[in-house]
């Protein structure tokens, strides 16, 4: 007998609120919320590509009121308005139904759930195998021989079989065990006490809903006999609501469900406005011709000495060339070097293997790089590639340093779609070239299977780098007239070119860590994890796995009897931290949880993983990221340097461990104070603040002076925290709500705090509403130095509460502008340390912050250096300031007077 074919019925508001609310916030190159889009795409990309339906219907919501309201007016009254981060992905995520080719069912009057019932049945009748795609637990009623649910994140179906095995009851038993157990999602009370594991040992006894209150003298426990006298009402009116109604008056054109095909054209062009990259290589366009094939094979392999000597001569005409370096690593500071590949036109393409497999003809390493050495640092020749900065570095740990301009096509493409996640070659080449690249896969393999480089055959090797030196060429060709038709090319020859060489050098040189000091650290707070351990076992009465959240939940909402606050995506009570700190009030033991949780991964994120990130010369070598963040300012990885917090003690103490490298020398600390606000100062040109900035007054005591109308001498520690707070939040769109879930104080007073805020401070919210206007007319935000950020969703409406548009928007022109100026300041101080032949060296950039080692003997040369520098990195209405402060480690450092101008 054949199979049957298959329906797929997607309860579409279900699965976009569960992926809205799994997934981190995302933003498309347009600063557009787009995570909900994603896991739909994502979804429906792995149900068209591994189950190919026969028909996928998703099923939506026909809006107005439907009759289970007039059996209980409270029927879904708590459900709150769709999150305003959700609304604008729904008009997306409607387009993406129709590019996949999906027809949406819409039955006004109707609820989803029983337009998806109906459409099951019917499909069922019609000889169709109905998968159920829903994260509600009342579909659960319908399962039967020929209706099952299908989970599409996991691929794991339930039937009845399944059903028994979770819940322990029939699917014609699903009604009345949600009776009973009530369906808190859409306010529907059951029976006080009964919950899922209850409610099915008493079907398994009783049979039924009915059978169970006409015999409850038979329930075993007085209070449950109680409660099930005193809710039978509720119980049979929940089953009402509960029961789907399988029998709508549908007319289905079953045809036209037939799934045909998507439309390749219109799912690439939502990749590319959502910035969704990585699926295009999973979109098959049927109708599109094969690709024309590149130079591929007909790159030269240059492998012997008179071959070198002619593609030498060949290469010492060209005025611009792109380079790129073939290895044995992905970190370029253990990588050795496989070999080099050149170009200089379409097509044309050069590979010099200097290390290859058993028996290969290679050039010899240290001749091949002197014979490159005048071309590489030719200041009158141009150098193209894709992240130069791995190649500088692998060439300098070989003893080669590229030289002269150089034109980076990733960071072309970051300055071009800052809100871009991915600006690698593999995505610029499909994005910009439509082109597929040689996957790295296909050389070295994956998993236990692979193999280095230099262990792949020569002529494949040549293939792929060819292509990379070929693809570098033409990309330059296309985005670097684009970046000077939108007249970005001053910030990148200005600010961005220069910085790759520095971020190399500061790569190169790395932080020297004390490893005992690690150890030290982490075996205290080893011993004070077990401390807080055993105060919490001693509050529970029990052992118990802390880090299991099934178990967590246990101690704290059924044995310690603490209210539940809200719920996971998944329904279960939440433990996280902001839950934790609201239970602490009740009970010691969720504090203690909390703070359990903060030395637990500051051991294992920090202390124990910088001791085994610390190379042979005992530094950690970070990686300072330049286009990963939309608004310009630089990230670090490997590890994250910047992520170590510095609120507590135990944070701070993590920055002991980090000391200069020689004998004699000392660290400087460089950091600008209150830039953000600085530069608020600045954009808004607010009489208030650009006078408290002039004067050299603190501006939170200013402000706090001014919120609670006092003298600045008289504000004390908890307003001034309160004005912090303020300066830091109300600027981005913080609203009462968000600064009265900081400061523990009612919304009504949150509310007065910003309405006096921008009363005293009426130039900021002019900035605001300006910054907002711009955004809205031309689509996009810029920094003081000119750099651009798409920006989309802003709303055309007035207000101090900012969606995320507009707070994305006001975001980047501060924190963006403040990215400008650092790196400035950063190439000055490079520039000056040169000039100055000072032995100290620049190492770190963390957020407003600079990091230096230096003789001690030069700290004061170096500290006026750095000084003159970051003061006059660039020009602003009010005065920049740099705290200086130099010590034997990043914690313990002293201040230093500001050297005189």
């Amino acid at each position: 007998m054949p199979p049957r074919p298959t329906l797929y019925i997607l309860d579409a508001y279900s699965l976009i609120f569960q992926v809205f609310h799994a997934i981190p916030l995302m933003t498309g190159p347009a600063g557009q919320p787009t995570h909900a889009v994603f896991g739909i795409f994502r979804d429906l990309l792995n149900l068209r590509n591994n189950s190919k339906p026969h028909t996928p219907a998703p099923v939506i919501d026909g809006g107005g009121p439907v009759f289970r309201s007039e059996i209980y007016a409270e029927y879904k009254a708590q459900r709150k308005e769709m999150p305003e981060d959700l609304t604008p992905q729904i008009p997306v995520i409607q387009r993406l139904f129709a590019a996949f080719g999906i027809p949406v069912l819409i039955e006004p009057g109707y609820e989803a759930d029983d337009v998806i019932a109906t459409l099951a049945r019917q499909g069922a009748e019609r000889g169709l195998d109905v998968y159920l795609c829903t994260a509600d637990k009342d579909a659960r009623q319908l399962l039967n021989d020929h209706i099952r649910i299908y989970n599409l994140r996991k691929d794991q179906v339930l039937d009845a079989d399944g059903l028994w095995a979770d819940w322990g009851v029939r699917p014609d038993q699903v009604v009345d065990l949600l009776a009973l157990t009530g369906d808190a999602v859409d306010n529907v009370p059951g029976v006080p006490g009964i919950g899922l594991k209850t409610g099915a040992k008493l079907l398994q006894e009783f049979g039924t809903l009915d059978h169970l209150l006409d015999c409850v003298d038979q329930v075993a426990g007085t209070k449950r006999q109680e409660n099930l006298r005193a809710f039978a009402e509720t119980a049979r009116r929940a089953r009402q609501l509960i029961a789907l109604r399988d029998d709508l008056p549908l007319k289905i054109d079953w045809e036209e469900l037939r799934a045909d095909g998507y439309d390749a054209k219109a799912l690439k062009a939502l990749c590319v406005e959502c910035g969704f990259h990585r699926f295009l290589d999973e979109i098959v366009d049927e109708a599109k011709p094969p690709e024309a094939s590149w130079g591929t094979d007909a790159y030269q392999i240059i492998d012997t000495p008179e071959k070198l000597r002619l593609f030498l001569a060949e290469l010492e005409r060209q005025p611009k060339f792109s380079v790129d370096t073939e290895t044995t690593s992905p970190d370029p500071l253990r990588a050795d070097l496989v070999g080099l590949s050149f170009c200089w036109g379409e097509g044309v393409a050069f590979y010099l293997p200097v290390r290859g497999p058993a028996g290969s003809r290679v050039l010899d390493p240290s001749a091949t790089l002197e014979a490159l050495r005048p071309a590489l640092t030719d200041p009158a020749v141009e150098k193209v590639g894709q992240n130069l900065k791995y190649d500088m570095l692998v060439l300098k740990r070989a003893g080669l340093e590229i030289a002269g301009p150089v034109t980076d096509t990733m960071v072309l493409s970051y300055l071009l779609e800052s809100g871009e996640r991915n600006h690698n070659l593999d995505e610029l080449a499909r994005r910009y070239l439509d082109h597929t690249m040689i996957p790295i896969t296909a050389l070295i393999g994956k998993g236990k299977a692979q193999i280095g480089m230099d262990q792949v055959e020569i002529p494949k090797v040549a293939a792929y780098a060819g292509e990379d030196a070929e693809a570098a060429w033409r990309l330059e060709a296309i985005l670097a007239p684009k970046v000077k038709a939108e007249g970005l090319w001053d910030l990148y020859a200005d600010l961005e070119r220069p910085l790759i060489a520095i971020l190399a050098e500061m790569e190169a040189v790395g932080v020297k860590v004390d490893v005992e000091r690690l150890r030290q650290l982490s075996a205290d707070f080893a011993r004070r994890l077990e401390g807080i351990k055993a105060e919490i076992f001693a509050l529970a009465g029990h052992e118990f796995h802390i880090g299991s959240g099934p178990q967590l939940r246990r101690v704290l909402f059924e044995e310690l009897g603490l209210p539940v606050a809200k719920k996971t995506p998944k329904g279960e009570p939440s433990t996280d931290a902001e839950v934790l700190e609201a239970l602490a009030a009740r009970h010691p033991l969720p504090a203690l949880i909390v703070r359990h949780r903060q030395l637990e991964k500051l051991k294992s994120t920090y202390l124990d993983a910088l001791a085994t990130l610390a190379h042979e010369d005992g530094r950690v070598h970070a990686s300072f990221n330049q286009v990963v963040t939309a608004t310009g300012r630089l990230s670090s990885s490997d590890p994250n340097l910047q992520n170590i917090p510095v609120r507590t003690e135990e944070g701070r103490q993590i920055r002991q461990a980090f000391v200069p490298g020689f004998p004699g020398w000392s660290l400087l600390t460089a950091d600008y104070s209150q830039i953000e606000l600085r530069i608020l100062a600045h954009y808004s040109q607010d009489p208030a603040l650009v006078r408290a900035f002039a004067e050299d007054r603190d501006i939170h005591t200013a402000v706090a002076a001014r919120i609670f109308n006092v003298p600045e001498s008289q504000v004390d520690a908890a307003q001034r925290r309160v004005a912090k707070t303020v300066n830091f939040g109300v600027i981005y769109g913080l609203s009462p709500f968000g600064l009265a879930s900081r400061l523990g104080i009612s919304q009504a007073e949150a509310a007065a705090f910003i309405e006096t805020y921008f009363q005293d401070y009426p130039g900021v919210e002019a900035f605001i509403d300006r910054t907002r206007a711009l955004a809205q007319q031309t689509g996009r935000v810029e920094t003081i130095l000119g750099r651009r950020r798409a920006i989309s969703g802003i709303k055309n409406t007035t207000g101090r509460t900012l969606n995320l548009a507009e707070r994305t928007a006001v975001n980047t022109v501060i924190q963006g502008s403040a990215a400008d100026l650092i790196k400035r300041a950063m190439l000055l101080v490079d520039r000056g340390l040169r000039e100055a032949g000072l032995k100290g060296r620049m190492l770190l950039q963390i957020h407003d912050e600079l990091v230096f080692e230096t003789p001690d003997a030069e700290i004061p040369r170096l500290a006026a250096l750095v000084h003159r520098a970051m003061t006059t990195a660039l020009t602003l209405s009010v005065p920049l300031k740099v705290d200086l402060a130099t010590g034997p480690n990043w914690l313990d450092v002293a201040p230093l007077p500001a050297p005189p101008s």
